[in-house]
């Protein structure tokens, strides 16, 4: 799944998928597999993929244990990366989880644990010095990393991908041949809608409770996005992850990616009007730097 470094007629292009336990990651995977890739995949729990597992040979599908959170097991799994294929050619960060709620009321232990997975996982994820050099460091971010929606900032502080990734980008040496992606994909029906696993709904802050808040509305459409009653008109509608992911799997196979990558309408619409919003903003404040010097 990517931007080989490899030349035609040399070893399949490798990918090293971080956070495989869901239908979500099990379906990258299985994409990958079946467009000709080999794939390390990473979990806390590989017994997840046992099945998965024993359906394709060893040098075709490694499956390994890795906390995201764990320096050490990072490094271990570059290592079977290496060992398995020789480099990995796209590094694709999955992992992590969603907690919704005002800004108010989320409490420390909840907001903590969700930084150190969200952000803090994606930014051990380091560069990797393949032989022969190059590949993509490709990261699931979300378009709320763009856009400020209310009743999800702590999903969107924790999945500040957007400015690790701008930034990592400008480091690199061009040299390494290292492209970095971030994908911004708006509300598809993946493992994050999941309350009994990976969406934790932190109750309403009782000063936000009245029902004509856009909090309000917006808790009302998390909850139907995960299959919940909610008397809301508000609703995420959530699309189907695996063409998501078909489209996904085509981007990183292009020679040079751009560094954002929205995906859906609805992230495409979203973060037009906050284009349009920042320019109306921008050009209103323009002419306060007059006199100002540069």
């Amino acid at each position: 799944m990517g931007t080989s470094p490899h030349k035609d007629g040399e070893l399949a292009p490798a990918s090293l998928v971080t956070g495989s336990f869901s239908d979500f990651d099990r379906e990258t995977v299985i994409q990958a597999l079946e467009s000709g890739d080999k794939v390390v995949a990473t979990l806390r729990k590989p017994s997840s993929l046992a099945g998965l597992a024993h359906e394709y040979p060893a040098d075709r599908l490694r499956v390994i244990q890795l906390d995201i959170t764990k320096t050490a097991e990072i490094d271990a799994a570059f290592a079977h990366a290496r060992a398995a294929c020789g480099c990995a050619d796209v590094v694709f960060k999955t992992a992590g989880y969603v907690a919704a709620g005002e800004n108010e009321a989320f409490p420390d232990d909840v907001a903590r644990p969700l930084f150190e997975d969200n952000f803090w996982g994606a930014a051990r994820l380091f560069r990797e010095e393949n032989t022969p050099q190059g590949g993509l460091l490709l990261r699931n971010s979300a378009m709320v990393g763009r856009v400020c929606l209310p009743f999800d900032s702590a999903p969107r502080r924790s999945m500040r991908l957007r400015a690790l990734g701008e930034s990592l980008a400008q480091e690199l040496n061009p040299a390494w041949n290292t492209k970095v992606a971030i994908i911004e994909p708006g509300a598809f029906k993946t493992y994050v809608f999941n309350l009994d696993t990976n969406m934790v709904m932190i109750p309403p802050h009782p000063a936000y409770a009245n029902p004509a808040l856009p909090a309000h509305t917006f808790s009302g459409a998390f909850l139907k996005g995960a299959g919940q009653g909610a008397n809301t008109p508000a609703d995420l509608a959530p699309s189907d992850a695996s063409l998501a992911l078909a489209k996904i799997i085509d981007f990183s196979r292009v020679a040079e990616p751009p560094l954002r990558f929205p995906l859906g309408k609805d992230s495409i619409g979203l973060i037009r009007e906050k284009l349009r919003v920042l320019t109306e903003g921008i050009d209103w404040c323009e002419s306060w730097s007059d006199k100002l010097g540069k």
